[in-house]
C-alpha cells in the first residue's frame, strides 16, 4: 500500500509546486491539502481536509503517513488558495504534533523560497521558527529545507577587486541564470528528491545546499547531502 500524503500550505507559487510535483510522482496513494472550508482540488487524487480551527492542538487526528508543511501565503487573486489553511510560523510545533497523532512518521517543513517578498510578520516568525520542537516530537525523518540562498561571496581587501565587483554590478540587469534567485519548481524537485531518498534522521538543508544544488544534477546533490 502506497503511504498517504497530507500538505499543510499549498498555498503561493511553492506551495502550488510542491503539491503538483509529489502528486505527479505517483509516490501516495491519497493526498490531503488542510483547508478551511470544503473545495474541490484541482488535482486527480487530491481532497482536502477541513481543519475545525487554527489550533492544530484541537484538532481531531487525520490519518497520513507523510506531512509536508509549507508557509507560502495564499496568492489572494486564487479563490482556491483562499480557501486553503496555510499555517503561521508559530503554529508549527502544534501542527507537527498533530501530524505525529494522525500517523505521519516523515516529515518536511519547507520555508518560503523567496523569503524577501514576504511579509514583514511572518519573517520575523520564520526567523524565531521552533525547530527544537518539532525534532522533539520523534518523527522517524524530518527534514527542514531552508529559503535558498547563494554562498556569500568571500570579503576581499584588494580595491582593486573592490572596484571590479562594483563595476561589474553595473550590469546586473544581465545576472546568468547561476546568478538568480532559484525558482520555486527547483525547491519542490529538491523537496521531492529528498522525500524519497532521505534515511532516517534529522536533516536541515541549509540555504547553501538548496542554491547548490539547483545549479546542476539535483538529485545527485540532494544524495550527497543526505550521504543516501
Amino acid at each position: 500500500m502506497r503511504p498517504r500524503l497530507v500538505i499543510a500550505g499549498a498555498t503561493g507559487v511553492l506551495g502550488n509546486e510542491v503539491l503538483r510535483r509529489l502528486v505527479g510522482l505517483r509516490l501516495f496513494g491519497t493526498t490531503q491539502v488542510l483547508a478551511r472550508e470544503p473545495i474541490t482540488a484541482g488535482l486527480r487524487g487530491v481532497g482536502t481536509t477541513v481543519v475545525p480551527g487554527d489550533d492544530p492542538a484541537q484538532w481531531p487526528p487525520g490519518a497520513a503517513d507523510t506531512g509536508v508543511v509549507l508557509f507560502d501565503p495564499p496568492r489572494l487573486f486564487y479563490d482556491r488558495e483562499r480557501a486553503l489553511w496555510t499555517p503561521v510560523p508559530q503554529q508549527l510545533p502544534a501542527l507537527a504534533g498533530w501530524m505525529r497523532r494522525s500517523g505521519v512518521t516523515t516529515l518536511a517543513v519547507v520555508l518560503p523560497h523567496a523569503q524577501g517578498r514576504l511579509p514583514e510578520a511572518l519573517k520575523r516568525g520564520l526567523a524565531n521558527l521552533d525547530e527544537h520542537a518539532v525534532a522533539a516530537q520523534g518523527f522517524e525523518r524530518l527534514l527542514i529545507v531552508r529559503s535558498a540562498q547563494k554562498p556569500a561571496a568571500v570579503a576581499s581587501g584588494n580595491w582593486l577587486v573592490a572596484l571590479a565587483h562594483w563595476m561589474l554590478s553595473i550590469f546586473k540587469y544581465m545576472v546568468p541564470s547561476s546568478e538568480q534567485p532559484v525558482r520555486s519548481a527547483k525547491v519542490a524537485e529538491f523537496v521531492a528528491a529528498a522525500l524519497q531518498v532521505a534515511p532516517p534522521g534529522i536533516h536541515v538543508a541549509a540555504p547553501e545546499t538548496v542554491w547548490r544544488a539547483a545549479q546542476g544534477d539535483l538529485r545527485m546533490a540532494v544524495r550527497q547531502w543526505l550521504g543516501a
